[in-house]
């Protein structure tokens, strides 16, 4: 059964665990270059490295791409009720509670994947 991670590190080592790490790096590449955001995590970058990329674009995007970020997060497909209930008064947390949102729904993809 499927049980969401708490937060990104716990995410990170549970892709680990279950050596879907690679995966996940390839569902990240294929949806952001699908949304016309290209990104190119290469399979060598580390969890933390990754996490800190991902906060780092998804920033980006909100500061200055919002369109672009919008339809990134339909074509993951990131729920529009967690969106919404995230605060947005700080730009850097914000962020940040995005790309675990990204990070948690590509894990979903991988994670069903592999199992059915």
């Amino acid at each position: 059964m499927y049980i969401a991670p708490l937060n990104t590190n716990l995410l990170l080592e549970e892709a680990e665990k279950e050596a879907l790490y690679l995966k996940l790096i390839e569902q990240i590449n294929k949806d952001f270059n699908l949304a016309n955001e290209g990104i190119d995590f290469p399979m060598s970058i580390s969890p933390k490295e990754l996490k800190i990329q991902l906060h780092e674009k998804i920033f980006r995007l909100i500061q200055y791409k919002f369109a672009e970020y919008l339809n990134l997060l339909y074509i993951i497909d990131v729920s529009e009720d967690q969106i919404k209930k995230l605060d947005g008064s700080d730009l850097v947390i914000l962020s940040e509670e995005v790309a675990f949102l990204i990070l948690k729904r590509e894990w979903q993809k991988v994670w069903f994947r592999n199992k059915y």
